[in-house]
């Protein structure tokens, strides 16, 4: 699966069957429409030590508005604090994380 084929796969009601739990996360935080979204991506990220995990962690707390979080988690993830707009981290993160 490479990002244009994630990307498709938002309009579906549930992540792609096989998506790891940190792909799950970035599609849950891509389709919260209700704040639920972002809930259960937050706890899939908590879930996950790794660097990526972190990452995701990071992107998430800068979603939410809280920086000196988000600042917390990209240094756990040994990755600089990112002033990229969201839409265009989302799509890092989903490239990286799909290899």
């Amino acid at each position: 699966m490479d990002l244009g084929e994630f990307k498709s796969a938002l309009a579906n009601d549930a992540p792609p069957k096989g998506a790891s739990p940190l792909l799950r996360a970035m599609w849950l935080a891509a389709n919260d429409d209700d704040g639920e979204g972002w809930h259960a991506a937050h706890a899939l990220a908590q879930d996950d030590p790794s660097a990526d995990g972190c990452w995701v962690h990071a992107y998430l707390h800068r979603v939410e508005g809280d920086l000196a979080n988000a600042g917390y988690w990209y240094r756990q993830a040994g990755r600089p604090a990112s002033s990229a707009p969201l839409t265009e981290e989302w799509n890092d993160i989903v490239r990286a994380l799909l290899g």
